[in-house]
């Protein structure tokens, strides 16, 4: 595994934005054919923070976390290459995101299926069922420690 990268959205590099939106491209878009478009106004916001594991190949395991206005975190867009996928590399992301705001509250959009191995950080279900980019999602919350 690869060191961890870590940045906020103003301190991102053109190369380091243009690896982010290309995994998470083939992950969403064409594996999962999602139906929004992936880029937003996130990425680049002073509040956003990326974190990430790379090869030779590029971003092997991605999310990024941010504190909208109302002050509350959020974590999202978590993604792993299809060939990196079994390492436990989006795990390690999380522990990391644990390690370093989890005295804070965190919530996240989860999709259905991956309920589980949020819960296994100690999210739970905060919510009903939704449908986002054409998958179903569930609203999952996580108090502080």
């Amino acid at each position: 595994m690869s060191s961890l990268h870590l940045t906020d959205g103003r301190s991102l590099t053109g190369a380091e934005v243009h690896a982010i939106w290309t995994i998470r491209d083939a992950v969403f878009n064409v594996e999962q054919r999602c139906e929004d478009a992936d880029p937003d106004d996130v990425d680049l916001k002073p509040t956003t923070t990326h974190l990430w594991f790379a090869d030779d190949r590029g971003i092997t395991s991605y999310l990024r976390t941010y504190v909208t206005a109302d002050g509350v975190r959020h974590v999202g867009r978590v993604c792993t290459r299809r060939d990196a996928r079994g390492a436990g590399l989006s795990g390690s992301l999380m522990r990391e995101v644990l390690r370093r705001w989890g005295h804070e509250p965190i919530v996240l959009g989860a999709q259905a299926y991956l309920h589980d191995w949020y819960a296994g950080f100690g999210f739970v279900q905060d919510g009903e069922p939704y449908v986002e980019a054409g998958i179903d999602h569930v609203p999952m919350a996580r108090d502080p420690d």
